[in-house]
C-alpha cells in the first residue's frame, strides 16, 4: 500500500547530512512494511535484522564496535553490506539492550551507511535502561493511514488526486461518493492491516477481527506494567468513548470512576500519549500565534489514534457505521471530531488546540495552527450547520485577531467571506494545498 511517509524516506536517503533514521509510531501502523518496501525499491539489497526474540540480536550490541557489528551481521545472514547500496534495517530495536544506543556510534563511526530502525513508541517508552541518542539520529513519525491513503488502498487513485487538488468545484459532483468512502473509513479506520482486509474482502466481520487482534496487542502491552498501573491505563483507555460522548468533551477524571483524582491517573494518560495511542488536545485562553503560549495544562480533551478502533471500542455495530448517517451523528459527532484530529496529525502533525469559557457555552472544537496562522475550526456531522459559536468567537470575542473561520461538514464547499465551509472529506486537501501540496 502506498504511504505518504515514503516521500520523507526518499528525502532522508538523499540528504547530505543524513544520520541513522528511527521510524517511530504506535504498534501496527505499518512501520516494518514501509521500510522493507523502501529497501527493496531504492537499494540493491536490504539487510533485515529483527530484534524481537532473536538470540543473535541479543548479543549483537554487547559493545559498540561498529566494524565488529557489521561483520557479525554479514556472517550470520550470509550477506554483504555496502555503502550507498545496502539498507541496514533493525526492526523492533527497543527489544534488545544496547540497540538504541548503538545508533549513536553508527552515526559517528559509519555515517555514510544507510541505517534505519523501527520501534514502537510504546516500546521505547518502556526502556528506561538507556537514553535515546538525541542529536545522533533522524526521526520520522508514522501514523495510521489518512483518508487519502485509504482511498489509494481502495483503488481510488483518481479520487485521491481530486481530493488533494483542492479543486472544490471538481469535487462537487463527487460529494456523495466521498461521503460513502468516508463512511467506510470511519468504520475501517487507518490501521493498514484492517484497511488491507477491507480492500480484499469487503467483509465487516473480518475487519472487526483484525481490529480486535490489534486491540488485544495493546492490552498485552498494558500488562508490561505493575498491576496498579495496568488497571489505571485500562480504565483511562476504556473511558474514552464515554468522554467523547459528553456535550463538553473536556476530559473529566470522574468519568473514569466516581471520585477519581487527576493525581491517580495522570501517569496512565501520559503513558498512553507516549505510546502514541491517544492524543491530548489542550485548551487555550486565546487564539494567538503561537498557540502553545496560551495553553491551559489543566484542561484537555483526549482522542484515540484511530477512528476505526474508536468504533470498535464504542461497540458500534458495523451495519450502523456503514449504512445511513449514524457514524456521523452518533455520540454527538465524536467519530467526526476524532477523524478530524486524526487527519491533522496524520498529514503533518498540525498542532491543534481548543477554546472554551468556564462561564459560557461558547466552545470552538479545534484551533489549528498552520503556516504561521491560527484557524478556528468547527466540525459538523449533522444537517444543522449553523456556525453561531464560530461567528461569535471571531466577531465578538476576538475581533482584533482578524481570524478566518473554517467549517468542515457534510456540505460541499461554500465561501461565506468570514468563513469557508469545506466537505469533511477535504481536510487534507484544504491544509496541504496551502504549501505547494506537500507536507514533509
Amino acid at each position: 500500500m502506498e504511504r505518504t511517509v515514503y516521500q520523507k524516506l526518499l528525502k532522508w536517503k538523499e540528504a547530505k547530512d543524513r544520520k541513522p533514521l528511527v521510524l517511530l509510531g504506535a504498534r501496527q501502523v505499518g512501520k516494518t512494511y514501509i521500510l522493507k518496501e523502501f529497501g527493496e525499491r531504492e537499494f540493491q539489497n536490504i539487510v533485515y535484522v529483527n530484534c524481537h526474540n532473536n538470540a543473535f540480536a541479543n548479543t549483537l550490541f554487547r559493545d559498540f564496535n561498529i566494524p565488529r557489528i557489521i561483520h557479525a551481521i554479514e556472517v550470520n545472514y550470509e550477506v554483504k553490506i555496502n555503502i550507498n547500496q545496502t539498507l541496514l534495517f533493525f526492526d523492533e530495536i527497543q527489544e534488545v539492550s544496547g540497540g538504541i544506543a548503538s545508533l549513536k556510534y553508527f552515526c559517528e563511526d559509519l555515517r555514510p551507511l544507510h541505517v534505519v530502525a523501527a520501534g514502537s513508541l510504546l516500546g521505547l517508552a518502556l526502556r528506561d535502561d538507556e537514553s535515546f541518542p538525541v542529536g545522533k539520529v533522524n526521526t520520522i513519525k508514522m501514523y495510521p493511514m489518512t483518508f487519502t491513503e485509504f482511498l489509494l488502498a481502495m483503488g481510488r487513485s483518481q479520487l485521491c488526486d481530486a481530493v488533494l487538488s483542492a479543486d472544490w468545484e471538481l469535487l462537487r459532483p463527487l460529494h456523495d461518493l466521498l461521503i460513502e468512502m468516508l463512511r467506510q473509513y470511519y468504520f475501517v479506520g487507518g490501521m493498514p492491516e484492517a484497511v488491507a482486509k477491507w480492500s480484499e474482502t469487503a467483509d465487516p466481520q473480518a475487519v472487526r477481527k483484525v481490529q480486535n487482534d490489534i486491540l488485544q496487542t495493546y492490552y498485552f502491552d498494558f500488562g508490561k506494567h505493575g498491576k496498579t498501573m495496568v488497571y489505571r491505563i485500562r480504565q483511562v483507555w476504556d473511558s474514552i468513548p464515554a468522554q467523547l460522548a459528553k456535550e463538553n468533551k473536556k476530559f473529566i477524571f470522574g468519568a473514569i470512576k466516581k471520585g477519581a483524582r487527576a493525581s491517580d491517573f495522570e501517569a496512565a494518560i501520559q503513558w498512553l500519549v507516549d505510546a502514541g495511542l491517544i492524543y491530548k488536545v489542550y485548551r487555550v485562553s486565546a487564539p494567538k500565534y503561537p498557540l502553545k503560549f496560551y495553553k491551559d495544562n489543566d484542561a484537555f480533551k483526549v482522542y484515540l489514534l484511530d477512528c476505526g478502533l474508536l468504533a470498535l471500542l464504542s461497540e458500534s455495530r458495523p451495519q450502523d457505521m456503514l449504512f445511513g448517517d449514524n457514524a456521523f451523528t452518533e455520540f454527538k459527532g465524536s467519530y467526526t471530531e476524532n477523524y478530524f484530529l486524526q487527519e491533522l496529525v496524520g498529514i503533518g502533525g498540525i498542532p491543534a488546540y481548543y477554546y472554551s469559557k468556564d462561564n459560557s457555552t461558547l466552545e470552538i472544537e479545534f484551533l489549528a495552527q498552520y503556516d504561521g496562522q491560527v484557524f478556528p475550526c468547527e466540525v459538523k456531522a449533522e444537517n444543522n450547520v449553523k456556525a453561531k459559536s464560530l461567528r461569535t468567537f471571531i466577531t465578538n470575542e476576538f475581533p482584533e485577531q482578524l481570524l478566518h473561520g473554517l467549517r468542515f461538514s457534510m456540505l460541499p464547499y461554500v465561501d461565506q467571506q468570514w468563513m469557508e465551509n469545506y466537505p469533511l472529506s477535504g481536510v487534507e486537501g484544504r491544509f496541504r494545498s496551502q504549501e505547494d501540496n506537500t507536507i514533509y
